[in-house]
């Protein structure tokens, strides 16, 4: 009852105003150009000042600090959906883990696919944290200079590699 009252005493405000003259031109203001006319001026000056239709690989170059970006995130991503997997994959499949890790002794796989195995592994967690300690040093205002920018990237790298190594090998 309340509703169908409320709904009518709206509808009765919204019509009363809606049917003032003049009420619907009131605020519009005439288009200075046409749709066509501003679409034809848009081209014009891109085909006057010769800019290609989107970016291209000569405008933005790729360098090392939007690959070691993009890498960052691409481990973080991964390594979540890995231990996610994992997690998911303990809980669902039947018998236990030295059950799996017999299976894998089994196959007898070479020491270089082992270690192989071991540095793919190693490299994305060694990465992020080595990349995540260069993100705190940002964080805490140092090197963001350009040079130190790369510098810092360069040795992040450094670290990556022989950490896996490192690691691979245990």
């Amino acid at each position: 009852m309340a509703a169908s009252l409320l709904r009518f005493a709206s509808r009765r405000c919204l019509c009363v105003h809606l049917l003032r003259p003049g009420l619907s031109t009131q605020h519009a203001v005439p288009m200075a150009t046409t749709a066509k006319e501003e679409t034809a001026r848009f081209w014009d000056k891109n085909t006057r000042s010769n800019r290609p239709l989107s970016p291209h690989i000569t405008i933005y170059n790729w360098s090392l600090p939007m690959m070691m970006s993009i890498s960052h995130r691409g481990t973080g991503v991964a390594m979540s959906l890995g231990v996610s997997l994992f997690g998911i994959s303990a809980l669902v499949l039947p018998g236990h883990f030295a059950d799996y890790l017999e299976l894998v002794k089994s196959l007898s796989l070479g020491p270089a696919l082992i270690y192989s195995a071991k540095f793919a592994l190693a490299f994305p967690l060694t990465f992020h944290t080595w990349n995540g300690i260069r993100h705190l040093a940002w964080d805490m205002g140092k090197g963001f200079k350009i040079p130190q920018v790369y510098q810092s990237g360069v040795l992040v790298l450094i670290l990556t590699v022989l950490s896996s190594i490192g690691i691979a090998a245990m």
